[in-house]
């Protein structure tokens, strides 16, 4: 019997709604309890590797084949995923003459004024990932690799440059070059933003003070909390979009005790029930975070319901990235923070924006080239040290050889955000050129992005949405003249 394709979308589609309603509830804070498992029971056949096999023996769409292989390993793992977790839900840290969560130390080093408590939460934290969770983390990346090779791919890398239609390589070839042309000019760009920070230079910088660097309190006045929702529904009401009018869409900023402190977006169902979660804390950050979310919820939102479930939900994310990194750069943009902040002198927040954009990219481009040994089928031991020589050269900073398991995006999504990088910056240049340096105020611009958005993921990605926008082949190093 002749596999049915059509079965098998509609099943998927239920699976990924009901994932996403629960992920909703549970970090909304309106749910206690993360019913995961109990959707993954339900679904389990799409997940075998029968299925899996099927798939690529019908010639698939290819974010049809990833999915379902990306859910067998998931399932396949799914007890030591579920052990990790626990695990690190249950891990506290003895600081500063008291006990504190594992998970709350990044919040911790972002808002700790003393820069030595901060080291000392940094190494305790670096400590408790080294001792507890690394040895489940390597038994987990032990066992992708093996179900990856029982499936018939020589590595996880193979894996994912078939089913993701990404050159790897070639992408890994152009962010090195990425990191050699921009070698002298990171300390140049991002030195000042370090002392405006954190007041630390390059030569006493350490990785605890990165998060502080992030958080820049600094800027904090020119981003008032009371203006935070309504700056981003004006801005889109310019574009001609009424969030209000939006029956899919909600933004949901009720307070609970135990919602989620970032913003995420759930897609529950695509393109009629989108949800846009944020619990704000003040500062620049959170217009960041909501911004970027937005980008996503908007994207979704319009999609065309007529399309696949491949290609509404999954396909290639650097698109769905892209949108959210175009609305996110706006809250270092210029015109808009003249225009929709009354922020009159806003190169401090520019050169901010700047600086941090290039800190991330760097590290990213780091994180790709050692994914791309830790996953390219050969010896695995020994490469915690790579891990720490890339990251530490790359940011100029001494990098923890201990986070080599836990900075790892599953299925090489790292290189989904460098191309989505590189599409939002494709992006933002054409909207400029058709419609000005203000083109998040014009009605024109929205109707281009709707009809951007309206394709989904699309089934040629990221270049097949820059072809779309009139732009030329999807280059990195378009980003280049972006960072002046």
């Amino acid at each position: 019997m002749p596999f049915d394709l059509d079965a098998y979308r509609a099943q998927a589609e239920a699976f990924l709604s009901e994932t996403d309603r629960e992920y909703y509830l549970h970090y909304s804070g309106q749910r206690d309890d993360f019913r995961i498992e109990a959707v993954f029971d339900r679904h389990a056949n799409l997940f075998s590797r029968e299925a899996a096999e099927a798939l690529r023996e019908a010639r698939a769409p290819a974010p049809l084949i990833e999915f379902a292989v990306e859910g067998h390993i998931g399932r396949e793992t799914r007890a030591m995923s579920a052990e990790l977790a626990r695990r690190e839900a249950s891990l506290e840290i003895e600081w500063n003459g008291a006990s504190v969560p594992y998970r709350s130390a990044a919040v911790l080093e972002a808002n700790e004024p003393d820069p030595e408590r901060r080291a000392q939460l940094d190494a305790a934290r670096n400590d408790l990932t080294q001792a507890e969770l690394n040895p489940l983390l390597r038994e987990l990346l032990d066992s992708s690799h093996s179900l990856t090779r029982e499936l018939g791919w020589p590595s996880l890398k193979a894996m994912c440059e078939e089913l993701s239609g990404i050159d790897l390589a070639e992408l890994g070839r152009q962010t090195e070059a990425f990191l050699e042309a921009t070698d002298s000019r990171y300390p140049e760009l991002v030195e000042p933003q370090l002392r405006e920070q954190v007041g630390v230079g390059f030569d006493n910088l350490r990785r605890s003070d990165l998060p502080p660097f992030f958080r820049a309190p600094s800027l904090d006045a020119g981003f008032p909390e009371e203006r935070l929702v309504p700056s981003l529904t004006e801005t889109l009401a310019e574009m001609g979009i009424e969030v209000s009018r939006q029956p899919g869409v909600t933004i949901d900023t009720v307070p609970r005790p135990k919602k989620s402190p970032r913003a995420f977006c759930s897609p529950v169902r695509v393109p009629d029930e989108v949800y846009l979660v944020i619990s704000p804390v003040g500062g620049r950050e959170d217009y960041a975070a909501l911004f970027h979310e937005a980008g996503h919820t908007e994207h979704y939102a319009h999609t065309d319901p007529g399309l696949p479930v491949e290609n509404r939900y999954r396909g290639d994310n650097s698109v769905t990235e892209a949108y959210a990194f175009l609305f996110e750069h706006l809250t270092c943009d210029p015109a808009w923070l003249r225009h929709r902040l009354g922020i009159e002198e806003p190169e401090q927040i520019v050169e901010y924006g700047r600086a941090s954009k290039l800190v991330f990219l760097r590290r990213y481009a780091a994180k790709l080239a050692y994914e791309l040994d830790l996953n390219g089928g050969g010896e695995v031991d020994g490469l915690e040290h790579h891990y720490a020589r890339h990251l530490s050269e790359a940011l100029r900073v001494e990098w923890p050889a201990a986070q080599w398991l836990a900075d790892v995006d599953p299925f090489f999504y790292s290189a989904r955000y460098l191309r989505a990088w590189a599409l939002e910056t494709h992006l933002r240049r054409a909207l400029t050129e058709r419609f000005g340096e203000t083109w998040c105020a014009e009605p024109e611009a929205g109707r281009f992005l709707r009809d951007l958005w309206s394709t989904g993921q699309g089934p040629s990605g990221g270049e097949g949405v820059l072809a779309l926008a009139g732009g030329d082949s999807l280059d990195f190093s378009v980003l280049l003249s972006d960072l002046g």
